[in-house]
């Protein structure tokens, strides 16, 4: 199947219902231009704002044909690269806490907090058997090789365990064995892949950043309200020789500051790789209030992506009618 055919889509309900077995139809190859390319990048639960861009591109006429994705990036790519992202948005629409727990696997010992078998048949359940180089979009993921710290482009093989590899966050997934390499979350090297969506064949390349505004701040300091006092601590504060104990300051558990340390690392990163290799167009969706444990939330999350994509659309058609000038 042609590497150029595109995924076609209709406007979907809120919350869309599919029979088992559908299959999304595939839009005819789209008309001789620039091929475009879509870098999506990490950012955990924040990965749901893809979707939205990726709606109000296809919504705009603008037709990705080749996508490379890194950990939550990855995931929404390889979707979308297999033509069942209307399954991946459903899934994602219908996630409450509950669900968002049930789908944790403990892992006690092991080299990550959580198994992740869970989450592996559950993209077995939307990606099955299929392999990197048979998917109707050209697809491709980075990891991270365990020791070497080697970016490692997966443009072969298969999708599901590409994509596991991806998203293995150290401390929180065990490594996946892959290909003969032990492989870990590709945003340790590269954040948001622009330059492999060139080397699959992108002309030009729209990417998104997780991460806020690419030129701005993105590590924001929440002032911690003052606690209240009760009214025995208010007496024995008046007393001779009391002296105050400074309040402790919760401190948040294994998983958040895992998270929390990655984000850091990845803002780094994605600064240092997008100023070396720059897209055409950057969408930066606003989620600096979004949490990276948010997967309940995915209405908010595609909501705003589609907001920034739709406010990048004169952007994108700009750019692309250009370099269709100079074809």
């Amino acid at each position: 199947m042609s590497s150029s055919l595109a995924l076609q889509w209709q406007e979907c309900p809120a919350v869309p219902h599919f029979l088992p077995g559908t299959v999304e139809p595939i839009r005819p190859p789209p008309s001789a231009g620039p091929r475009i390319g879509l870098a999506l990048g990490g950012g955990s639960a924040r990965g749901w704002a893809h979707i939205g861009v990726i709606r109000a591109l296809e919504e705009g006429g603008i037709h990705p044909t080749v996508v490379a994705g890194c950990s939550i990036g990855a995931v929404v790519g390889a979707c979308y690269a297999a033509g069942r992202l209307d399954r991946l948005e459903s899934f994602a629409r219908e996630l409450t806490r509950r669900r968002v727990v049930r789908l944790i696997d403990p892992r006690f010992p092991g080299s990550g907090l959580i198994a992740g078998n869970r989450l592996r048949r559950r993209l077995f359940a939307d990606l099955g058997t299929r392999r990197i180089e048979t998917l109707p979009i050209r697809f491709g993921c980075v990891a991270t090789e365990f020791g070497s710290g080697l970016e490692v482009s997966l443009t072969e093989g298969p999708t599901v365990e590409a994509v596991r590899a991806s998203y293995a966050i150290p401390g929180l997934f065990p490594p996946v064995t892959h290909e003969g390499r032990v492989l870990m979350d590709g945003t340790l090297v590269n954040p948001v892949p622009v330059a492999l969506a060139r080397t699959l064949g992108a002309d030009l390349v729209i990417c998104v950043n997780l991460n806020g505004d690419t030129g701005g701040p993105v590590v924001h300091e929440v002032p911690t309200p003052a606690p209240r006092r009760s009214f025995l601590q208010l007496i024995r504060a008046r007393l001779p020789g009391f002296e105050p104990q400074e309040p402790e300051i919760p401190v948040p558990g294994i998983a958040r500051v895992v998270l929390g340390a990655f984000n850091i690392t990845q803002d780094r990163i994605s600064r240092a790789r997008l100023e070396r290799d720059p897209p055409d167009v950057a969408i930066g969706p606003d989620v600096a209030g979004f949490g990276l444990f948010d997967f309940h939330k995915a209405d908010e999350g595609i909501a705003i992506g589609y907001r920034a994509a739709r406010a990048a659309l004169p952007r994108i058609r700009a750019v692309v009618n250009g370099a269709a000038a100079r074809a």
